[in-house]
């Protein structure tokens, strides 16, 4: 019998990995080089991309740095086509590009609402849609990675853009699942309070206690945290899994963070 630690690996394959110049897009590009997988990394930013290749590279494996604003359907167009000019194959998409801050429900717009709609989820189906033939055409079948949020799960004031984006993302992971089975698994992880520099612009020392004290495993995540599961759920590994959103939180069964409510 071969070794169950084969199962973790993508050699290779090629991913897709959208918001990929830092945090847990550019974790999760470097796990995937890590297991032997080549990846085309997408972001707005070209030098932090540049970066997150260079680890790649670093790593024996190959990175194609292309910009991509997913909010734009030609560039999510164009990347999905690129990776197919230049690896000849796609394995493994990953729709990290996402997220929205806190703001007072009557403050926010009916433009805002729908853009953090859009940017949470509309920009994943689109991702998907035009991924998984390649996928199936290619490779024979696929894997899907949707980074969700915990905002999804646990409802709470000041969230009702993010945290509606959020649980329908992890809807639409639960009907594409039903749509692509046998040949693509899809997958999302409801992510808890990573310590990325999205959350570093505004953590202050009494927000991170406060953080620390709803978390049962006292410690807030890191990027890697997150890119361990994305691996899993890539890979072999997770052959027999679809359909499902693993949370990465540190066991929290609540928000983390308080916001007030709206003063009526």
């Amino acid at each position: 019998m071969a070794s169950i630690l084969d199962r973790f690996r993508l050699d290779g394959q090629v991913a897709i990995i959208t918001g990929a110049g830092r945090g847990i897009g550019a974790a999760t590009a470097i796990a995937y080089a890590d297991a032997g997988a080549d990846v085309v990394i997408s972001a707005r930013t070209r030098s932090e991309l540049e970066e997150t290749a260079a680890q790649v590279e670093a790593r024996g494996q190959r990175a194609l740095v292309v910009i991509c604003d997913v909010m734009e359907a030609q560039q999510r167009e164009d990347l999905v086509a690129q990776a197919i000019a230049e690896f000849g194959r796609l394995d493994i998409l990953v729709n990290n590009a996402g997220g929205w801050g806190p703001k007072p429900t009557l403050d926010t717009t009916d433009e805002e609402f729908d853009a953090c709609f859009h940017f949470n989820v509309t920009t994943a189906f689109s991702l998907s849609r035009l991924s998984v033939p390649q996928m199936v055409a290619t490779a024979g079948k696929g894997a899907i990675v949707n980074i969700s949020s915990t905002a999804g799960i646990h409802p709470q004031p000041g969230f009702a853009a993010y945290g509606t984006g959020k649980a329908a993302l992890s809807w639409l992971t639960r009907e594409l699942a039903q749509d692509f089975a046998p040949k693509v698994r899809v997958n999302a992880i409801g992510v808890g309070a990573i310590l990325t520099t999205a959350l570093g612009n505004f953590m202050n020392d009494e927000l991170e206690q406060s953080m620390l004290a709803k978390t049962p495993m006292a410690r807030l995540g890191a990027a890697e945290d997150i890119a361990a599961c994305a691996l899993y759920l890539a890979s072999p590994a997770a052959d027999y899994v679809t359909g499902e959103v693993y949370g990465v939180n540190g066991g929290i069964v609540t928000s983390q963070v308080e916001m007030p409510r709206a003063q009526l």
